[in-house]
């Protein structure tokens, strides 16, 4: 049978820099000849908000396979970039020794609008995403698909937590990047609206009354793209390595052909899944992998492991047609040898207990993230 062609697939990444001597977050001026040297490079390249930031996008495509070396030439061409300007470019949640005070925001009329508006909330957002995006054969039925998927979202952070540090300090979390993004508006889950007609309203008066430009200033953690014709799951940190990634995003593909074939998948997803949805995030915040969870159909506790076998048994079909269960597959790989949290974690604590002090152990988990980044 031939592939099934329908849901082409795009990952966006957000990687942040660190000065190489320090590892803290680079000086404006140096960041900024990192980005004008670094676009003659890779394409696509664009900057994020902080100049300490970079983002760049896979073209929509079928093969996870291709879309693995895309990623891996990008980061390794960056990397080269960086570390000619004296910098490392690494992948996670957030940069352990980013410090607010230290960043600068690149000029461009979006992020303008972004500081007008939130003021000093703006230069917290020291914090890095991967966005995956893919396609809905039937763009009416986006909203619909976007309910149903809200259950597995905890699931997708578990895969992804990279975010235990926050300005020089150990966070206390698995996964603090979700907590920082949450000061701002229009974050987190989204509501559950009923048709996609309801949304469009929902957004015609956001902008009727000029509080957004367009739907793109909404954020929430799985939503319609504006620009595209998918569904955009944004809910995962930055993934430190590139075959994690590539795993959950084909994963998440899975489930989206899931959702469109069954209907029934999820059906009456309503105020207490958007609630046990939201409790469940905070678990992998605290915990990741090891988090306990609520099954809501059995009504009982339930582990990351045994939702993550639930949804592999359940795409499995899916992913064979699709020719992705090898790369889904590997989604148990990335449980069994744990998140780039607890590698950084664990990075952080053996230097500690060998007598280095805070900030050097942290310098420590920068440059081991600069050397997964790119397979090292």
């Amino acid at each position: 049978m031939a592939m099934d062609e329908r849901f082409r697939f795009g990952i966006e990444e957000e990687y942040f820099l660190a000065d190489a001597k320090t590892c803290e977050s680079p000086k404006g001026e140096t960041a900024d000849a990192f980005h004008e040297a670094a676009k003659e490079i890779v394409e696509p390249l664009s900057h994020e908000f902080l100049k300490g930031q970079a983002e760049v996008q896979t073209e929509p495509q079928l093969s996870f396979d291709r879309a693995c070396d895309d990623l891996e030439r990008m980061r390794r061409d960056l990397s080269r970039v960086a570390s000619e300007h004296g910098l490392i470019l690494f992948a996670a949640g957030t940069h352990p020794l980013a410090r607010q005070r230290d960043q600068e925001a690149n000029p461009d009329p979006r992020y303008d609008r972004l500081v007008a508006e939130l003021g000093v909330i703006a230069k917290r957002a020291m914090i890095c995403a991967m966005h995956i995006h893919c396609e809905a054969p039937e763009p009416a039925r986006r909203l619909d698909v976007m309910n149903r998927l809200l259950p597995f979202l905890p699931l997708f952070y578990a895969l992804s937590v990279s975010s235990p540090f926050w300005q020089g300090r150990e966070a206390g979390l698995k996964g603090i990047r979700l907590s920082t993004f949450a000061e701002w508006p229009r974050m987190g889950l989204p509501e559950i609206f009923e048709s996609d007609a309801e949304y469009r309203r929902f957004v015609d008066l956001l902008v009727a009354a000029d509080v957004v430009t367009d739907a793109s200033f909404i954020w929430w953690h799985i939503r319609p793209s504006t620009r595209f014709p998918t569904v955009e799951l944004r809910i995962c940190d930055s993934c430190t390595r590139v075959d994690d990634a590539v795993a959950i995003a084909a994963l998440y593909q899975a489930l989206s052909r899931c959702a469109t074939r069954r209907p029934e998948l999820n059906r009456g997803v309503g105020a207490v899944e958007r609630g046990v949805c939201a409790s469940n995030i905070w678990q992998i915040q605290q915990h990741g992998g090891e988090a306990r969870l609520i099954d809501v159909a059995r009504g009982q506790a339930t582990t990351v492991s045994a939702l993550l076998e639930e949804a592999l048994k359940l795409v499995e079909d899916d992913a064979r047609e699709l020719g992705s269960l090898d790369w889904v597959l590997r989604t148990r790989d990335v449980l069994a040898r744990g998140s780039s949290a607890d590698r950084q974690l664990a990075t952080f604590r053996e230097r500690v207990a060998e007598g280095a002090g805070e900030e050097e152990a942290l310098r420590e988990v920068v440059r081991m993230l600069g050397r997964e980044t790119v397979g090292g």
